[in-house]
């Protein structure tokens, strides 16, 4: 007869919130362990959470469009033996605005709405029977939508309700692209960010609103922008004996592991080295302090079918072997595409690497993934002329070289230790062992 309470999860380290985008369980659905009972949303991730135990909805605390903080209950299962009638639940429910349970960050918009009212009383949804969520609303307050002009907004939710994707596209296209109060309430808060001037759209043009995910992940290059500033060292490295390894024993490997060796393992296990030779690139800062991680969990970044950037996490890659490497590579990058990622694995990340050269780019200068400090580019492979030197003298020779480019937070990483790290990266990549067992 326990009641266990169901926490928003923690979907990585810089997140402080998540959507709730839809409950695919209600109050008195049965549920089984790692059953999905709903689906949430972040900058980083649409994912679905499972129930930690088998049993029966007895409380839904939060409804759909709700902005939850990471760590809050927002749902209550009854575990064999406690009896649950079904009831009405806030996500589907037609109820007063009052009646939906609060969170504190609930509380404080609400402070703010009712500063609002004070000096735009003409926004009021006192008189529609319409169920709206708190998070529609603060849009609309916001944007002083009122109540008659939002009832007129199509709603794509259950029973008709007006979605965060309704109101933003109503006022994309009904109240003009460039309104200059409309905001994202799941983006970071970034002060003192220079607004963008009104751009005046002619001729022969398409306008495409970007979705949530892109909007996210927008606000978050610009927090970390303004948060770090960035560094960018470069160096080339000669790959040749790496490149000539794989290509003489990828098929081996497949035949022994059932895995693909791609050279993203190969860069996480030089990284992995080089961070225990400068642990210091592995931290974080938090006001004034330095957070020293003994973990090493390498993130990398992966396209998504959509265009979209995701960074699943390699967890403590420096316990795992080259085939170990591989397999969870392999894995991560699959179901990062078929957007069936855990949250645990794409949280917790010390270092991130981004290959660049998967595009052709031969360098880039990649944005720091906060609350990182540091994160490598790894630029396409090409044959090149290159001056060796021997015994009898200097000799011309095509070589496989690449360029690696690490951005860093000159806060804390000075470029003594950025410069010597990243060289460090090199010397590894190019003093592969070209006798490496398999």
């Amino acid at each position: 007869m326990a009641r266990v309470e169901l926490l928003m999860p923690k979907m990585g380290e810089s997140i402080i919130e998540a959507t709730i985008l839809k409950w695919v369980k209600n109050v008195g659905d049965n549920v089984a362990m790692d059953e999905t009972i709903l689906e949430i949303a972040t900058d980083k991730v649409d994912s679905e959470i499972p129930s930690p135990v088998s049993g029966t909805i007895a409380e839904i605390l939060y409804p759909e469009d709700s902005v939850v903080e990471v760590g809050k209950i927002i749902a209550i299962i009854a575990t064999e033996g406690e009896n649950v009638k079904p009831a009405a639940t806030p996500s589907v429910r037609e109820e007063k605005p009052s009646e939906i349970v609060e969170s504190t960050a609930d509380i404080v918009q609400n402070i703010e709405t009712i500063k609002a009212e004070l000096t735009n009383p003409s926004v009021s949804f006192s008189e529609d029977e319409r169920f709206y969520s708190p998070l529609v609303k603060n849009i609309a307050k916001q944007e002083k939508i009122g109540n008659d002009e939002l009832s007129q907004i199509k709603g794509s939710g259950a029973n008709g309700r007006v979605t965060k994707q309704d109101i933003l596209a109503y006022i994309a296209s009904d109240r003009g692209v460039s309104s200059s109060q409309s905001i994202d309430l799941n983006a970071p808060t970034v002060k003192n960010i220079p607004q963008a001037h009104a751009v005046s759209v002619s001729g022969n043009v398409e306008i495409v609103e970007m979705d949530r995910m892109r909007k996210l992940i927008a606000d978050h290059m610009v927090m970390s922008k303004q948060t770090a500033p960035h560094v960018t060292s470069f160096v080339e490295a000669d790959v040749t004996n790496m490149v000539l390894w794989r290509e003489k024993n990828k098929k081996k490997f497949q035949e022994k592991y059932g895995e693909n060796i791609t050279f993203t393992p190969l860069f996480i296990d030089a990284v992995v080295k080089s961070i225990k030779d400068f642990p210091m690139i592995n931290i974080s800062l938090e006001g004034n302090k330095i957070i020293i991680k003994k973990d090493i969990n390498i993130g990398m970044a992966a396209a998504l079918p959509s265009g979209n950037l995701i960074v699943p996490v390699v967890k403590n890659a420096d316990y795992l072997n080259l085939a170990g490497l591989a397999k969870s590579v392999n894995d991560l990058a699959k179901r990062a595409r078929e957007n069936k990622l855990k949250p645990d694995e794409i949280k917790d990340g010390t270092f991130t690497i981004t290959n660049v050269g998967t595009f052709g780019n031969v360098m880039g200068t990649p944005i720091i993934n906060q609350p990182q400090v540091a994160i490598l580019a790894t630029g396409a492979i090409r044959k090149k002329p290159a001056v060796l030197e021997t015994e009898y003298g200097d000799v011309i020779a095509i070589r496989q070289l690449m360029f690696l480019s690490l951005s860093y937070d000159h806060r804390i990483v000075d470029g003594s230790l950025g410069g010597s790290f990243l060289r460090r990266i090199a010397d590894y990549l190019e003093k592969f062992d070209s006798n490496t067992s398999i």
